[in-house]
């Protein structure tokens, strides 16, 4: 094994895969500066602020405060979970111990190796998704039996497992054959499973959770239909998702570029009235138009080949492989400490993630404010996503910074009136 191991302890190998992550992460940093929309609303637009205490009342603040911490202990352990799964594969032998006792060829054993331990978080978390659930069916947002919300994590898992199995095997295949250059290829593959995973995901993945359907015929279908033509974004359907089956959460969005585009509503949606689905419909034009899920591809592509680079950089750490045991990621048994550092990198990217999602999520309302012009249905449309999702409306600093992937909702209203008025109509 001193082959496979010398390269990533002395000689070019960190050097340029440090080099490389400086490069990327300016890309990357670039391309976020750039394209993120920081100043959603004209810097002349009026500052309103926001508050939950103008559009509800005490009564349905508590029941969103009381929904809130029901579901933040399970929410809250199974990070816990993530985290301490995380360390003990990344600070302790524990993850080479249990691949270790794996026999066959490497590719075998790194492969079992992934859905082992991939399994084991899955079960330790297991309760804590039932507890979860539990606690949504109690407020009346679930109404799945418990095999079908079994059925659905466990596909869920299959294809995490999956794409994590593949980078995975990559890696220790890449690191067999260039130990001191596997950084390199490993982030051209992240950046192009990436971009892959982003054409493929609406019409291999979606499907397997949803059954889509056309939007039928008739006024709604032809005015959304008139809506995307007067906004000039080629859109090519809109389907509804069987959400009912699974949750009373009303939602929708836009999945897939190019020849793969389409907005998705959930059936649910079409309960609420016309104007305020046009609302949500607009929103997601919004999205469309700016390019969106492009440019959120590239910026997840950026964003894996970069953690590529970082990830060899962190292997190659000898305080990690003291106490893994392992001393390169060529050797299977490295499963483990790879598992835990892409765990570890995903948690803390986590924050970043959303706050370029809000500004991108701010900028798609300010689209449907400005292609409808009708600030009073987009604040009705709103406040009915807000009390029907039992949406968080008081969020603390933990909770926006971690999870919050959108706007509060008195955020999004403050911007309706501060639009309102910025463009001389009357304030909702």
């Amino acid at each position: 094994m001193a082959e496979l191991t010398e390269g990533t302890r002395t000689g070019p190998g960190p050097r340029a895969a440090g080099a490389a992550l400086v490069v990327l992460g300016v890309a990357l940093g670039v391309v976020v500066a750039v394209t993120t929309p920081w100043r959603p609303l004209p810097a002349s637009a009026p500052a309103v602020v926001p508050d939950p205490a103008r559009d509800f009342s005490p009564a349905q603040i508590a029941r969103a405060d009381a929904f809130d911490a029901a579901v933040n202990v399970p929410a809250y352990l199974s990070l816990a979970v993530t985290l301490a799964v995380a360390g003990v594969l990344v600070l302790t032998p524990a993850g080479a111990w249990v691949v270790g006792r794996v026999k066959g060829p490497w590719w075998l054993r790194a492969l079992l190796g992934v859905v082992g331990l991939s399994a084991v978080s899955l079960a330790l978390k297991w309760p804590l998704g039932m507890w979860y659930e539990t606690r949504l069916r109690q407020y009346g947002l679930s109404t799945q039996r418990w095999p079908e919300w079994s059925a659905d994590r466990l596909k869920s898992f299959a294809v995490q497992t999956v794409l994590v199995a593949i980078m995975v095997v990559a890696v220790v295949w890449l690191a067999r054959r260039g130990p001191r250059r596997w950084w390199a290829p490993a982030a051209a593959g992240a950046f192009l499973l990436t971009v892959a995973a982003s054409f493929v995901y609406p019409l291999v993945v979606e499907p397997l959770f949803n059954d889509f359907t056309p939007l039928p015929a008739g006024r709604l279908r032809s005015d959304l239909i008139a809506m995307a033509s007067r906004d000039g974004v080629p859109v090519e359907d809109v389907l509804v998702a069987d959400a009912s089956r699974r949750t009373t959460a009303l939602n929708a969005y836009v999945s897939g570029f190019g020849a793969t585009r389409r907005i998705v509503v959930y059936d649910t949606l079409l309960r609420a009235p016309a104007g305020e689905i046009e609302l949500v419909v607009a929103h997601e034009l919004g999205h469309a138009k700016r390019g969106d899920v492009l440019y959120g591809t590239l910026v997840g592509a950026l964003g894996a080949a970069a953690g590529a680079c970082l990830l060899y950089l962190l292997v190659s750490l000898p305080v990690l492989r003291r106490r893994t045991g392992v001393a390169s990621a060529a050797d299977p048994r490295s499963v483990g400490v790879l598992l835990g550092l892409m765990s570890l990198l995903t948690v803390l990217s986590g924050p970043a993630q959303n706050l370029v999602s809000r500004q991108i999520e701010a900028r798609a309302d300010v689209h449907a404010l400005d292609l409808t012009r009708d600030a009073a249905t987009f604040a009705a449309m709103q406040r009915r996503l807000a009390l029907t999702n039992i949406s968080d409306l008081t969020p603390n600093a933990f909770e926006y910074l971690m999870y919050a992937s959108h706007p509060t909702t008195a955020q999004r209203l403050a911007a309706a009136r501060s639009w309102a008025r910025l463009n001389g109509l009357p304030e909702p």
